[in-house]
């Protein structure tokens, strides 16, 4: 198979393979590995700070010990950014592409930036919503339900769905 261009409006790979919702247990896993990334990439900013501030004044330096409220924010919007980025881009984030799932639009076309955003910032601050995955008849978490997107089993790596066009809004 060959790479799809995002700005295609069709994407005849997937177009010819059903869509099947992920189920809870799939996408809790994948969750696990993406908060090991996120955990994993904040534990990198805290050591670059610590290099900065070693670098900038050896002589007075200290460990960086942020509030816990502070150390909390920054593990949120690291979140955020690493859902909100990974959905805009590819629909998947490295949990979900180790389990072959896609986030995508109802139309099952990339989210957008928007959309990927708020949807982060609920997945991150209401992780439980997930759980209504394994209850729904259709497999959607509350997140899926409010921005209309899904989650699918998707294995093949290297396949883009269709970014929307521009100009064009989703329902």
């Amino acid at each position: 198979m060959t790479r799809v261009d995002p700005t295609s409006a069709a994407v005849p790979e997937m177009a010819s393979q059903p869509m099947t919702h992920a189920g809870v247990v799939t996408r809790v896993l994948a969750a696990c590995v993406d908060l090991a990334a996120v955990a994993l990439v904040t534990v990198l900013l805290d050591l670059a700070t610590a290099g900065v501030r070693f670098a900038w004044s050896p002589v007075t330096f200290r460990w960086p010990q942020p509030a816990a409220g502070v150390a909390a924010l920054v593990l949120l919007a690291v979140a955020v950014v690493y859902l909100a980025v990974a959905w805009a881009m590819t629909g998947r984030t490295y949990g979900q592409r180790l389990l072959g799932l896609r986030v995508l639009s109802s139309r099952h076309m990339l989210l957008g930036w928007t959309r990927s955003v708020l949807r982060a910032l609920t997945c991150v601050l209401l992780p439980v919503g997930l759980l209504w995955s394994g209850v729904s008849a259709n497999r959607r978490s509350l997140q899926d339900i409010v921005f209309r997107s899904v989650v699918v089993y998707d294995s093949n790596p290297y396949v883009t769905p269709a970014a929307p066009p521009q100009g064009r809004t989703l329902p």
